[in-house]
């Protein structure tokens, strides 16, 4: 911290620089959540700066981020949805859910595991990105062309039937908690019904019909009739926005192309006075308390979403750590994983308390600021206070924004964050992780983010531990000792035998982990000795690790050939299995140290001395 303001002037710039190029971002991710333009400003002025502060990375800048921002849309949707499309009595358990994923993440860094997120395997990664890419493109679409389904009266119409059954089965459920629901008389149920006014119908047929037009089925059941609905000047100033980002680009790169896209289509629709749709308003003032996740808290309303708070703590860990990691390699620096998380974690569990969504390390934002001149924790601050400012002084001014420019500015984004190195390489991959990548990339799109991302970590587990046990039992034969040359191994030191007792001793060399993934081969082991073989010499020079799995297959095959007249002799014995080993008293009980060597030319030696030519 006492280096904090060294390079004040390039921290300064580098993080009025990060500003400006997360103020448009943070208000389209926090449209896109589903909680507002607000949510997105709020998350990216308290997650950048609190980040910052406790965080491991000095130039990092903090934020709401194309992932974290499609996972939170998924969790802002299923829980209105329970709370019967209020977004008012949801919020407090939309943020509580937040809130324990901010706290998840500081728990992640206190017990160490920052340096664990590297282990994530690629294919999931790239099948998530390109997911969230896609994602965004298509539940952009309805946006960009000024169709929503809220204001489709048509279409309401449609769901007003059903609204009556929701409404009805709502007065049921009311009756039932309170004790007077009688089955042989509905007078009651009656009298309420008749007080549902048109209002109450054409706001539940309201709700239904947003919730059937959400996600990406809900976007791709929705294109006909936004098709026949398109709205050109919102299509137009869209269009515009995306041809702006990316055709300014061209031209120079020193001024964020975003923000000048989001200027110059918003002023020009303004003050032309085009009837186009604001973006929602903006509060003026700064972000208030909401305590309100506490007061009322219910642990069977939040229950359901805990573990999707861990994924999303995981999700932020990924996110954070991976752009750590640019920021090291730009900088020649190195970051600390764990107080990362920690950082993280605060700044998003301060975040939610503010109504503010979730966020993570952003590289667009961090790249841009290092390139800037920020070299340390300052600027990550200054960024945030830039944000804070523009909230405080322009709320009433950004409210202006057409809602057709930030639609513009996510596709633009769910353009870039799909991994197309990944996607250049399926041809060239193993079919394996081809499919890994395919399974999560679908899961994601049509099904859910979470789930997804949990099943794709299990396959690729599951895939890899068949890999590393098929390898393991490649290389590991069972071979009687006048064939030894099938192992592959310089036999150099090996002592001359008599032929006669090449078909007594037989040679077992384990190439690899004994672990769950290979169990099955290794206990095959005792059927393949034939009923000559008297000494078997276990080559334990390559397994450094032996599993609980793997410690029970041994015992129960050193057992299996000792009732079989069979004595197992081991050689290079490592220290882990040898722990292991001495834990169940395999050693000594069943294989005493005399039978224990540190060298084949000693196991040699021992079977010379002792094995009794066949007669």
């Amino acid at each position: 911290m006492k280096n904090i303001f060294t390079n004040l002037r390039g921290n300064l710039f580098g993080g009025i620089t990060a500003g400006i190029v997360a103020l448009p971002l943070a208000l389209a991710f926090g449209v896109q959540s589903g909680l507002g333009p607000s949510a997105g400003l709020y998350g990216a002025i308290m997650i950048g700066f609190f980040a910052s502060l406790f965080g491991g990375t000095n130039t990092q800048i903090s934020g709401p981020t194309a992932p974290m921002t499609a996972v939170s849309m998924v969790i802002i949707a299923g829980i209105i949805a329970a709370n019967d499309g209020d977004v008012e009595r949801a919020l407090p358990y939309i943020l509580l859910v937040f809130l324990l994923a901010g706290l998840f993440q500081i728990i992640l860094g206190l017990v160490g595991l920052g340096k664990y997120i590297k282990y994530i395997p690629y294919p999931v990664v790239s099948g998530f990105m390109t997911a969230i890419g896609v994602i965004i493109l298509v539940t952009q679409i309805l946006p960009m062309m000024g169709y929503y389904t809220i204001d489709d009266t048509e279409l309401i119409t449609q769901y007003k039937p059903q609204a009556e059954e929701v409404l009805l089965d709502k007065i049921l459920k009311d009756e039932a908690g309170e004790g007077i629901l009688v089955l042989e008389d509905f007078e009651e149920t009656v009298r309420r019904a008749k007080l549902i006014s048109e209002d109450e119908i054409n706001a539940e047929a309201a709700t239904l019909a947003k919730s059937a037009g959400s996600g990406v089925l809900g976007a791709i059941k929705s294109f006909p009739r936004a098709l026949n609905n398109i709205n050109w000047l919102e299509f137009a100033l869209a269009g515009a926005t995306i041809f702006i980002i990316f055709g300014f680009k061209k031209i120079t790169t020193k001024v964020p192309s975003t923000l000048v896209a989001l200027l110059a289509v918003s002023v020009t629709a303004y003050f032309m006075k085009w009837d186009y749709r604001p973006i929602q308003e903006i509060p003026s003032g700064f972000p208030t308390l909401h305590l309100e996740m506490f007061s009322n808290f219910n642990f069977g309303s939040i229950s359901p979403y805990i573990f999707t708070a861990i994924t999303l703590a995981f999700l932020g860990a990924i996110d954070s750590l991976l752009t750590s990691v640019v920021a090291d390699n730009m900088t020649k620096t190195k970051h600390n994983p764990n107080q990362e998380l920690v950082g993280q974690g605060i700044g998003n569990s301060i975040a939610s308390m503010f109504g503010g969504i979730p966020g993570a390390g952003a590289t667009i934002r961090t790249v841009v600021n290092i390139n800037s001149g920020g070299t340390t924790k300052l600027s990550g601050m200054v960024a945030s206070i830039l944000l804070l400012v523009i909230l405080l002084a322009l709320g009433p001014i950004a409210s202006q924004i057409p809602a057709a420019v930030l639609a513009g500015i996510l596709i633009t984004v769910g353009i870039g964050v799909m991994d197309y190195k990944g996607l250049k390489a399926i041809p060239k991959m193993p079919r394996s992780e081809v499919i890994i990548m395919v399974v999560v990339l679908l899961l994601s799109v049509f099904w859910n983010l979470v789930y997804a991302v949990g099943i794709g970590l299990v396959l690729a587990a599951l895939i890899f531990m068949k890999k590393i046990g098929d390898s393991t039992a490649t290389r590991s034969k069972v071979v009687p000792l006048q064939k030894a040359d099938e192992l592959e191994l310089p036999w150099s030191d090996e002592i001359k035998l008599p032929a006669e007792l090449k078909e007594e001793v037989f040679i077992k060399r384990l190439a690899g982990p004994l672990f769950f993934g290979n169990t099955n081969d290794f206990q095959a082991l005792a059927m393949k000795i034939p009923e000559s073989a008297t000494h078997l010499v276990i080559r334990m020079g390559k397994v450094s690790y032996m599993d609980q799995s793997g410690l029970y297959a041994m015992e129960d095959t050193v057992l299996r050939l000792k009732r079989s007249g069979v004595k197992v002799l081991l050689v290079n014995l490592m220290e882990q299995p040898r722990l292991m080993m001495e834990k169940i008293d395999i050693i000594p009980d069943l294989i005493p140290e005399h039978k224990i060597f540190k060298s084949f030319k000693e196991a040699m030696q021992y079977i010379e001395k002792n094995v009794e030519d066949v007669v």
